[in-house]
This record gives C-alpha cells, structure tokens and sequence, in this order.
C-alpha cells in the first residue's frame, strides 16, 4: 500500500470517541492498553492483544517518554489501513520513562499501517511539533471535557 504524503490533519486521524480524559492506568502497560481499548473498540478490525504487544515491543527500544509531561506511544499493524491517533490524560501523571525523568500526563498513541513509514513519521513530528508549546500543553490539561480536549488539538493543529 502506498501512502501519499501530505499535510494530513489530526481532525483527519483522531475522532473525539479516543479521547480519554482521565486515564485510569497507573503504570505504563496499563496507559497502553487503556489506549489501545479506545483504538479496538473503535475500529473492531484491530486486535487489542496484537496492538499492547506491538507497542511494548516498541518501548523495549526506547521509552516514547519524550519529556515536558508527554509521551507519544506509537507502532504499526499490518491490519491497520489509515493511521489512527487516541489521546489521553493522567492529571496525576505517571512514570513512562520519560527522557527527562518526569511523570508524562499527556499520552498521543499513533497506529500507523505496516508499509508507511512516511505517513507514519510525518505524524509524529507533526504531533511532536505541536506539543512543544507550552500553551497547547497547558491548555489540554486545563479544558475539562472530551469535546474540549478534542477542539483544543483540532484548532491548535489547524493554526500549526
């Protein structure tokens, strides 16, 4: 499958029913699989068990932990046809092995296809790129509902 790159939206990838605006994990594994859940339940398509394993599999080689509060989980699935995004919140912050040895409270999980490596890391950087700033991260830990948290992404990647 072939992917054209192109200034694809979040608004594109995300919907508002993988928005999770209190995660209940408390480790690690269990945000990974609190995400994927909303991914599965979603599109029915995914194996929930397939998608933990293929996202563990990819903290082995390095936390996503990628500091300032955040994490951006992702892997891909050769069942997943388009990239797929969930979000999550932990007020409370967990420990994922941040970079910077700090809870992370925002969680991005990217579920990309198999074969598309370009979808796939223009996604992340254009997640990446919008929570460096400090506004947009503040924000999402402020709005309280999950149409909140879903207009936050949406008009700050629109204004990206």
């Amino acid at each position: 499958m072939i992917f054209l790159v192109y200034d694809m939206k979040l608004s594109e990838i995300l919907a508002i029913e993988n928005i999770i605006p209190e995660l209940k994990a408390k480790d690690k594994q269990s945000v990974l699989g609190e995400l994927a859940e909303v991914i599965t339940s979603y599109d029915t398509n995914i194996d929930k068990d397939a998608l933990v394993k293929v996202l563990i599999e990819r903290e082995h080689l390095g936390s996503t932990g990628i500091g300032d509060g955040v994490a951006i989980p992702h892997g891909k699935l050769s069942s997943v046809k388009m990239p797929i995004v969930s979000f999550g919140r932990s007020k409370k912050g967990l420990d994922f092995d941040s970079m910077d040895g700090q809870p992370a409270f925002l969680f991005f999980l990217l579920l990309a296809p198999e074969n598309s490596s370009g979808v796939h890391l223009q996604v992340l950087t254009k997640i990446a790129r919008i929570l460096k700033s400090s506004t947009f991260r503040k924000a999402l830990m402020q709005v309280q509902s999950r149409e909140e948290i879903y207009q936050t992404i949406i008009q700050t990647d629109g204004n990206a």
